[in-house]
């Protein structure tokens, strides 16, 4: 069975290609759990509810996920409420970028 670590690091390697920072330390990730053993399920969110790259993002965490070995389902629901804001960047990227 796959860990939360071992998701958040697959995760991790997925970029917004605008801002160019992972979805991880964008803050998008709100959720993971593990419906079945070989499951998992992503609560995530974007910046903003209109943003150009749904599919992309959300179709790249999926590809991402079921790179790990024990996984042969993963669902990404997106959700917007909690809404994203600044303030959920991971305070490591915010020293990045400045903030």
């Amino acid at each position: 069975m796959a860990t939360k670590e071992q998701v958040l690091e697959k995760l991790g390697k997925v970029l917004d290609p605008e801002l160019g920072l992972d979805i991880v330390s964008l803050g998008f990730i709100y959720e993971i759990a593990f419906p079945a053993p070989d499951s998992v399920h992503v609560k995530m969110t974007l910046s903003v509810p209109g943003c150009p790259l749904v599919s992309f993002l959300t179709n790249e965490a999926k590809t991402v996920i079921l790179e790990l070995p024990d996984v042969k389902n993963a669902e990404i629901e997106l959700v917007f409420d909690p809404p994203w804001s600044p303030d959920m960047i991971t305070e490591e990227t915010r020293k990045k970028l400045g903030l």
